[in-house]
């Protein structure tokens, strides 16, 4: 039985170890942290409990296969619903939209509130479509570095279809050409930062984005986003996976071009096979640092960062459901100071996640945790204090606009989280949330392979590396990573 090591115990780096694990080999993962789940965590303060990191669940597929080729009952550790409303979208002018799960619904709210024909959200939706079908394969289930993936009969057919993907324009562009209404430029724009990029440069493939939380649809976890990593660490330790926490990886010991265990505590760890999940930047710098880095791909433009307030508040506002969005006036700013200026814009967009009302536990009766947050651009050395204070006064007057009242008044504890504490915590160079940006239409095939070129016996999953960040592509990441190493063992 071959032995692997994997470093550190993010979600892709759960899901890698139990592939791994299922598949005959044994798997000891070594986390630097106290818990698993990286940014995939939760926090508590007071009587206050948050889902630290990720807040939106879609595409729970991924995590259903991990439980059925274990052989184990999903319903055992995890259970979720499907939203009937996927967010609650406020305008600055305090025009409202409720987006609901359902097409037909989310087209009527549409045409009642923006006066657009259902038949254009739907043309508009069947090419998301489209584009999803036709690169799934290519962009998100192999590898896009081996020249067997070009060779299958789904590849041949998207590259065929290239110039029906969108790639030569920008997906503002595309969505003014195809929507040509405000608001909903606005919102579809958005989902650029799904991937942490700007909608004025990330090319318009990314216009498929929006059918996968409509076709897929959008869910609330039993027990918060944090039950997704609990029930992944609980389903490993199942299977037979050993975890080693508080327990920081110094060196990937390579001999001869083959990575061959672990440095720990100044101790060498004999592997196998060795996976990183820990972000591709600091895994070349400190733990292989006579290693040749890949400096092209390194050097890649980071994806945005966040400022996130975690609010206990003390009031609940019924008029506000389970997440909502409200926009800025002027988000192309907003953008261009993320990606040029890298500091924050005084006008901006503010997301806030209320937990559901069926989790009594994470708010006292009568309360609401809020999870506030703002793109940020990556750490370069900001005065992130100043840009804090700056940023927190102006949430407070967006958010007390809309609900006409004093919103401090009701804040009973906060915590924050900055691109300076998500570095820290996660080891993500500069607190990019995911890797690389993708504001560019090569993107994709710049991002680190899940293998590497030069060491044998050496791989990666995470956000930062293929296919990128966000929970169902780690999960994916971790699904070609695993599929590559089997594949080699055979």
């Amino acid at each position: 039985m071959k032995n692997v090591v994997v470093i550190g115990a993010g979600i892709a780096g759960l899901a890698t170890a139990i592939r791994l694990q299922c598949a005959g080999y044994q798997v000891q993962v070594y986390e630097a942290n106290a818990s698993p789940g990286g940014k995939l965590s939760e926090l508590q303060i007071g009587r206050y409990r948050f889902d630290a990191g990720p807040s939106l669940f879609t595409m729970p597929q991924y995590i259903e296969e991990l439980f059925a080729i274990s052989g184990k009952p999903i319903y055992e550790y995890f259970s979720y619903k499907r939203k009937e409303i996927v967010c609650e979208y406020f305008f600055d002018d305090l025009t409202r939209f409720t987006a609901f799960g359902n097409l037909e619904a989310y087209c009527k709210e549409a045409e009642k509130a923006f006066g657009i024909a259902p038949a254009t959200l739907k043309k508009y939706f069947a090419n998301s479509q489209m584009k999803f079908d036709r690169t799934r394969s290519l962009f998100l289930e192999n590898s896009l570095h081996k020249l067997t993936t070009y060779l299958n009969k789904e590849t041949l057919q998207a590259l065929a279809s290239l110039s029906s993907l969108s790639l030569f324009s920008t997906l503002h562009t595309f969505n003014t050409a195809k929507l040509n209404n405000q608001y909903l430029v606005q919102l579809f724009d958005r989902y650029a930062t799904y991937n942490g990029s700007s909608p004025f440069q990330t090319p318009a493939i990314m216009s498929m984005i929006p059918h996968l939380e409509q076709h897929f649809g959008t869910y609330v976890p039993k027990g918060g986003m944090i039950s997704i990593t609990n029930s992944l660490y609980q389903l490993a330790l199942d299977v037979g996976v050993q975890f080693n926490f508080n327990t920081k990886v110094s060196q990937i010991s390579i001999a001869n071009k083959v990575a061959d265990g672990i440095v720990v505590d100044e101790r060498k760890i004999p592997a196998d096979i060795v996976v990183s999940n820990m972000d591709i930047m600091p895994t070349y710098r400190y733990l292989m640092p006579s290693q040749k880095a890949p400096e092209k791909i390194l050097s890649q433009e980071r994806s945005s960062s966040a400022i996130i307030f975690y609010w206990g508040i003390r009031h609940s506002f019924e008029q506000l459901n389970l997440h909502n969005i409200f926009f800025s006036k002027d988000y192309q700013a907003e953008f261009a100071s993320i990606f040029s200026s890298q500091t924050v814009a005084d006008d901006i967009t503010v997301y806030v996640n209320i937990s559901s009302k069926d989790e009594l536990a994470d708010a006292p009766e009568g309360c609401e945790n809020w999870f506030v947050m703002v793109n940020a651009p990556a750490n370069v050395g900001q005065d992130w204090d100043e840009i804090i204070q700056r940023t927190r006064k102006n949430i407070l007057s967006k958010l007390s606009k809309q609900l006409q009242t004093n919103l401090e008044d009701f804040i009973e504890c906060e915590a924050i989280l900055d691109p300076r504490s998500i570095e820290a915590k996660t080891q993500s160079a500069q607190g990019a949330l995911y890797g690389s940006a993708s504001n560019n239409r090569y993107a994709a095939f710049l991002r680190h392979p899940n293998f590497s070129r030069k060491i044998k016996n050496l791989y990666f999953c995470g956000g930062s590396v293929h296919p990128g960040g966000g929970i169902p592509l780690c999960l994916l990441s971790a699904k070609i990573t695993a599929a590559l190493i089997t594949k080699a063992s055979v």
